[in-house]
Order: structure tokens, then C-alpha cells, then sequence
């Protein structure tokens, strides 16, 4: 395992639409629920305990199991009740596949995975393990939301990679306890949720105009 191949996939300048997306910040933002670090402390907590844990998991089945690409990108899709937010996640697995494709030879998993078992099969071309992988995910979670937190808000950029330090020994064990479901039944992986997200992810696709598509 290479350190450098870790943070290559997990940064957030990799060409992979990330920056595009609030993962559903933009709306909560608009209906003041985040306005302050305090309150974006309390999305990202939130978001690392259900889609991060979902999306840890998932991604770290995907690493482990290229053979279980198709159902697990079926049990995601049973795990996203928003069209939005489905549209959003398959529309981020393209885009990562595309860069991933121009580093490493992926494996083949279908034209729009769901960005987590994206982000596995790339994970396994790149040497990494399902740990490594999860954490990546973790990572992501709430890297992407809180970097346009600090465009939406105009927030401190320092207070806010402060707190992303604070929550790093939560991505850590977010990953953790997805790693050791990850070998479970594709039913019985995490399907953690978050309601409030979904309602606000469609009506956030209605905007005629907004920062994030998503």
C-alpha cells in the first residue's frame, strides 16, 4: 500500500465532480438549519453516522468484492429514496470512474455505478485496502460538504479545517465499524438514513437557481 495512492483518491481536487456537490448542504443552508462551524459540526456528525456509514461500507464491500458490484449498486439504490440523490451519486461514480480509468486499470462495473462502489473499484485497482478504502469514504463524507460550507457561508476556511480535524477520529472509526460489516449479506449492510436530507434534496432540484447541483 502506498500512503501517496491514499491521498491521491481521497483528495478533494481529483477530477471527479465532487466540487460540484453540497451532498445536500445547499438546502439545509437555505432553510436555516446551518449557519455557523457549530452548526456545520452538527451536519458532518450527522452525515459521517448515516450516509458515511453507508458509504464506508459499501465502498469497502466494493474493494474486497468485485464480484458483488451489481447487487451492492442495487442495495444502494434501495438505500436512496431520493431521485435527486440517486441522480447526484451515480452522476459522482461516472465522473470518478473517468479519472480513475486514466490512473489505474478498473475493473469493469457498468457506466453509472453509485459513486461508493465507484470509489471501491478504484480502491482495489489502486493496491489499496478495504480499511484504506472505507476511510477514504469516511473522508469524503463530510470533506465535500464542508468545503461548500465555506462558499455558501463564507466561514472561516480555518475554523472549518479545524473542525474537520476534531471529526478525524470519527472518520477513523466510522471506518472501522464499516470494515467489519462489509463481508456481510448485501441486505444486512448499514442502511442508516436521514430523512430531512432526501425531502431537502428534492426540493433542492427544483431551484431554478443554485451554487450545487446537489
Amino acid at each position: 500500500m502506498s500512503l501517496a495512492t491514499l491521498l491521491l483518491l481521497a483528495d478533494g481536487r481529483l477530477p471527479s465532480g465532487g466540487h460540484a456537490h453540497s451532498a445536500g448542504l445547499e438546502a439545509q443552508v437555505s432553510a436555516g438549519r446551518v449557519r455557523t462551524v457549530d452548526d456545520l459540526a452538527g451536519f458532518l456528525r450527522g452525515k459521517l453516522a448515516t450516509s458515511g456509514l453507508v458509504a464506508a461500507a459499501f465502498t469497502a464491500a466494493a474493494c474486497v468484492s468485485p464480484a458483488r458490484f451489481a447487487e451492492l449498486d442495487a442495495g444502494l439504490d434501495a438505500r436512496t429514496p431520493s431521485p435527486a440523490l440517486r441522480k447526484a451519486s451515480r452522476a459522482q461514480g461516472r465522473a470518478l470512474l473517468r479519472a480513475g480509468r486514466a490512473m489505474w486499470p478498473v475493473a469493469a462495473i457498468g457506466r453509472e455505478p453509485h459513486q461508493p462502489v465507484a470509489l471501491g473499484a478504484l480502491a482495489a485497482a489502486a493496491g489499496l485496502t478495504a480499511t484504506e478504502a472505507a476511510v477514504a469514504a469516511a473522508h469524503g463524507t463530510i470533506t465535500g460538504p464542508a468545503s461548500a460550507a465555506v462558499r455558501l457561508l463564507g466561514l472561516d476556511p480555518y475554523a472549518v479545517h479545524a473542525l474537520l480535524a476534531r471529526l478525524a477520529p470519527d472518520c477513523d472509526r466510522v471506518a472501522a465499524a464499516a470494515v467489519a460489516r462489509s463481508g456481510d449479506p448485501v441486505d444486512d449492510l448499514p442502511a442508516a438514513g436521514a430523512p430531512l436530507l432526501d425531502i431537502g434534496a428534492e426540493h433542492h432540484a427544483t431551484w431554478e437557481v443554485r451554487l450545487f447541483a446537489s
